[in-house]
Order: structure tokens, then sequence, then C-alpha cells
């Protein structure tokens, strides 16, 4: 059998409502920032749902050159200027082996928020109007071919649009070709720029989303018995990962090391979990089972923590599962309280956080938490509590019954 390689973090690049930068983003976080208030993006009054974490900052023309602004829209620009964060933060370079290096992106909705834009300008103006962007745009692999563009990569360009479960495939799928040796480095993470009014108006009507607008820092309470569903936010999250050989032969600062990868699926409704949690327990074990990690040597967990009724009992009920009742003594965070639910993208997001986690030696708290669900016995606390973590579990769940987890070690 061919030696598997050791993989690493060593280069994040973070575009999120509660700021730009890995570091800016941990300190808001830390810090209880809630970045949760009125959807002011479109006109949504009438909306059950009118609250959003908007990214109101983002100016693409600062990552992108004008040429290249011409021929990308928001969730391709979000990509390109999350990627050049990931590779300015590494240090890594990418012109001495661009054919070494793959692009592994995933997107719930891809480019579909441009699309709903130009059906508008269709229908007001005709065919004539729309722009030739509008093809190029609305794959789900226009965000990684536009990566690769940027920095001429040629190695493996893979996109996937499993649901909300999107970002922390993209990063499974990269550890995994890097750990196999198909390359050596690779350009991994999610992104998601869902906010435009068919987009977003269909998540309401499916009855998704948090209807709390009269107090939107407060909508996204993930665990609490008084949760009333999601809400939506845009941005981006991109890693360097690399061979731990090679990040230790250059100097490289390393985050964490990615050590198991677990995916299933429910195989039961494609918006409701599975009650039982037994699928979402299966992609725990097996990625537990491919870092050779047992259940006891889990230090904190980094849980999905959507803030719907079903979602959140599901994966409480997973958890148990797997750890039985040592689940009362794991810390776990859940942090989409304050930077709300973008879909693909949040799962790397909460990547960053379990590495960071792992580095500082801190669990961020979970805001909104105030009356605990007694069928959700998971330990979130309120306020950060530092923890001397070395192994910790990320979970994602999604759309269509699809669950993805990862194992992160500590890197020292």
């Amino acid at each position: 059998m061919a030696e598997t390689q050791r993989v690493v973090i060593t280069g994040m690049g973070l575009i999120t409502p509660l700021g730009t930068g890995a570091r800016v983003f941990w300190d808001n976080l830390l810090a209880g920032k809630v970045a949760i208030g009125p959807l002011t993006r479109f006109e949504c009054e009438g909306f059950p749902s009118r609250i959003a974490a908007q990214i109101d900052d983002f100016d693409p023309s600062d990552y992108l050159a004008r040429r290249r602004l011409q021929w990308t829209d928001r969730f391709s620009q979000l990509a390109v200027a999350s990627a050049k964060l990931a590779v300015e933060d590494a240090k890594f370079s990418v012109d001495t082996r661009r054919a070494e290096i793959g692009v592994y992106t995933g997107s719930a909705l891809g480019g579909l928020a441009f699309a709903e834009e130009q059906i508008e300008v269709f229908r007001r103006e005709g065919l004539r109007s729309v722009r030739p962007l509008l093809t190029l745009s609305v794959f789900g692999g226009a965000a990684a071919s536009n990566v690769a563009i940027e920095f001429g990569i040629t190695g493996p360009t893979m996109a996937n649009s499993d649901s909300c479960a999107a970002g922390a495939i993209a990063i499974g799928d990269a550890y995994r070709a890097i750990k196999r040796g198909d390359v050596r480095a690779a350009l991994a993470g999610g992104i998601e720029a869902p906010l435009a009014p068919l987009t977003f108006g269909a998540f309401t009507v499916a009855r998704a989303m948090s209807t709390r607008n009269d107090d939107p820092a407060t909508a996204s309470r993930p665990f609490d018995a008084g949760r009333d569903g999601f809400v939506m936010a845009e941005g981006a999250g991109m890693f360097v990962l690399e061979r731990y050989d090679d990040a230790v032969k250059r100097g490289a600062q390393i985050y964490g090391e990615i050590t198991g990868f677990g995916t299933s699926n429910d195989a039961y409704h494609m918006s409701a979990p599975l009650a039982d949690g037994s699928q979402t327990a299966n992609a725990l074990k097996h990625a537990l089972d491919e870092a050779r990690v047992l259940p006891a040597e889990v230090e904190t967990i980094n849980a999905h923590g959507s803030s719907t009724r079903l979602g959140d009992r599901a994966e409480a009920v997973a958890f148990e599962r797997v750890f039985g009742e040592r689940l009362a003594d794991i810390p776990v965070s859940a942090t989409k309280g304050q930077h709300g639910h973008a879909l693909g993208a949040t799962g790397a997001w909460e990547v960053a956080i379990a590495a960071m986690g792992m580095r500082e030696r801190v669990v961020p708290g979970t805001v909104n938490l105030e009356n605990r669900d007694p069928e959700c016995p998971v330990r979130c606390e309120r306020e950060a509590i530092a923890v001397s973590a070395r192994v910790v579990l990320s979970n994602s769940s999604g759309f269509g019954g699809i669950n993805a987890a990862l194992v992160l070690r500590s890197a020292e």
C-alpha cells in the first residue's frame, strides 16, 4: 500500500458577516458580536422572514482586476477573494507548482442569485439585454474555475453542491486528495451568495427560517427551546491545505491537522432530518474511524446547530449515539446565532472555528441560549470557555439528508 500523506491547514481566507480575515472573524466571535439584522439588500416587505446576516463592506475590486470583475458575479468574486486571503495568510507560493495544486469548492446554490437577477432583465428588456456572463456564472463549478484561472492552477478542479454540507465536503475531498497523493496542496472551502428575492423567499415559504423579525439579534438560537428556524447569511471560507512535510519544510504556520472525513445520507426526506440521528452518527463514526480516534478522545465538538427545531434535535440524538453519557461533559460550540447560516459556506467557517479554538484553547459561546431544549442535551455555554483540546469533531448537515464530519487534531 502506498504511503499516505498527513494533511494540515496553513492558511485561512474568511469573508463573513462578522468581518473579513480569520483574525477579525475570530475576535468578533469571541467578543459575542452578532451580525444579524434587518435584510436591506432588496425589498422584502410581506416576506415571513425579513432578517439576514449580510456583508455590506465587501468590495470585489479590492481583490480582482477590472476585467475579471466584468466576467464574474458575486458568487465567484467571493471565492476568488477568500482564496487570495487564504494564500496570503499561508504565505504560500502558487507559481512554483501550479499543476500539483487542486481547487475544491462547495456551494448549495452557486450562481443562482445572479441568474435570478438576469431573469428579471430578460422579462423587462428582452434577450439582448441579458449578460453573456450568465452562462459562465450559474453553474456550481464557476467559483472553483475562477479561482483556478486567477492563480493559473492546472491541477484538479472539483465543485460540489451538497446543500449545507457543501463546504465541509469540499474540505474533506481536498484532504483525501492530498492524503492519497493526487495533489500536494489544495485551495478548498465553501462559498454562498444567496441573498436575492426569490432565492431567499423560497426558504421562507418552506418555513425553514426564523420569523423573529422584531429582534434580529436573538433570532438564531441553536439548541434553545424557543428556536424557530435559521437566519440566512452570505460569505465564503477558503483554506490552504498541504502536506505536513511540505509545510514544515517551508516553515509554515500550521493551524491544525485534518485526520478524518466521513459522509452519509439519511435517505429519508429532502428537508427533514432523520429523527433518530442514525446516519449523522454514521458520518461522525466514519470520520473518527479514519482518524483512528475513539469517541472517548474527542475533547470538543463543533455542531451544525442550525437553530431549526428538527435539525438541532436530530443532531443532538446523533451525538448521543456516538458519545453516550459522556456527551454531557464535552464542550460544544454552535455559533450560527452570531454569523447566521451561509448554507454551503458555513461548514468552512466552522472548520476555521474548530482549528482556531484548538490553537487558542477556547470554545466560543453560544449566544441566545436562554432556555436549553431538554431534548437537546448538549453542553453549549453562553460564554466562551477555556479548553485545552487536541482533538475536535466538526459536523455539518443539509437538505437532501446529506451529512459530513471532519476530525481535526492540534498542530502541537
